[in-house]
């Protein structure tokens, strides 16, 4: 089957979008790598230098969920793992977690959002 020169030029311009599209879509894909997860650091960098510290334990559910709202950033968050420091978290009086002490004292009990931790310590969202 021999291909007359308008079927040829279309077919490589239809060839050409497709790589140019896939190409796009790789480029602006989100992952896990992103600069929106990344963008979480300097919120988590902030909560820790402000002396906001979060108690939790590996089996606590609501601590895992927590901890993933940070995704990869959550390593920048002052973290008190109680099963590993069961002593200080008795010292602390954590009774229930996941908790979030603040420098003042006072207490965040159960599973907070970014939000209420924003508004609690001062430190900005990134938008």
């Amino acid at each position: 089957m021999k291909l007359n020169k308008s079927k040829s030029y279309a077919l490589v311009f239809v060839v050409l979008v497709v790589v140019v599209g896939v190409a796009g879509y790789f480029a602006l894909k989100p992952n896990a790598g992103n600069s929106s997860v990344h963008s979480l650091d300097s919120f988590a960098k902030c909560l820790a230098s402000k002396g906001f510290t979060m108690y939790g334990l590996y089996s606590c559910p609501h601590c895992q969920a927590e901890k993933q709202l940070f995704g990869d950033s959550f390593k920048y968050v002052d973290y008190i793992e109680c099963s590993e420091n069961a002593q200080k978290c008795t010292a602390d009086g954590v009774d229930a977690v996941p908790t979030w002490i603040e420098p003042s004292g006072a207490r965040l009990v159960g599973t907070q959002t970014l939000e209420t931790l924003s508004t609690a310590s001062g430190c900005r969202l990134p938008e």
